[in-house]
């Protein structure tokens, strides 16, 4: 038996097991670097479910992981896709030959900018991050935040001041969508996070982040 033989049964065995497991999940693949859960982004309807790292339908999942395998027919689906249902919204981070399927449960949905500075001198007026001065570069994307990283001091130092923390924002990767130190990103609060470092893997984008004051 070769590889791609191993890895089809594999994939049928997942669809079986979700046929009896699995909760209804829509299936949608992003056709652009906006809203990759719009309507005319979905593909199919299917069975899935989800567990925890240890694969044993025993522990519940914990605090600060994101991280969960999918049982569903991996036949239909592939590296960035997301599953939205009744009990979550999850994207496909990985599906590495003959291993799991690995996904991430997403908590929030964000807009990714980038700011342009004025470069003049002279009279020019305010300098500072406005929307008028922001390029979108992803709009719509469900993700993960969680706290994690460096957290940032509070310069101002008053008693009652505490610093800025530190969080830990995964999503997919889209082609041509590049995220750089400085961007900013968005959540449906508008809660408003400064990226100190994005690193693009082969699982997606892992974003250290620091929460933005003004």
């Amino acid at each position: 038996m070769d590889g791609a033989t191993l890895q089809a049964r594999i994939y049928s065995g997942y669809t079986k097991a979700a046929q009896r497991i699995g909760l209804l999940f829509d299936l949608y693949r992003p056709t652009s670097s906006n809203n990759p859960t719009a309507t005319g982004n979905k593909l199919a309807t299917l069975l899935a479910s989800f567990n925890n790292e240890n694969f044993n339908y025993k522990d519940p999942n914990k605090y600060g992981n994101a991280l969960w395998y999918g049982i569903f027919d991996g036949a239909q689906t592939k590296v960035g896709d997301y599953l939205v249902g009744a009990s979550g919204t999850f994207f496909i981070a990985g599906m590495q030959p003959l291993l799991p399927i690995l996904c991430v449960s997403c908590n929030h949905t964000i807009n990714i900018v980038r700011t342009t500075q004025q470069n003049a001198v002279g009279a020019i007026g305010y300098g500072g991050d406005t929307p008028t001065n922001e390029t979108p570069i992803m709009t719509g994307w469900p993700a993960s935040i969680l706290i994690g990283g460096r957290a940032r001091k509070n310069d101002v130092n008053l008693p009652g001041d505490v610093d800025y923390p530190g969080w830990l924002i995964l999503l997919p990767a889209y082609p041509g969508a590049q995220i750089k130190t400085r961007d900013i990103i968005a959540d449906e609060n508008n809660v408003r996070y400064i990226v100190i470092a994005g690193e693009l893997t082969d699982l997606g984008w892992r974003i250290q982040a620091t929460q933005a004051v003004s």
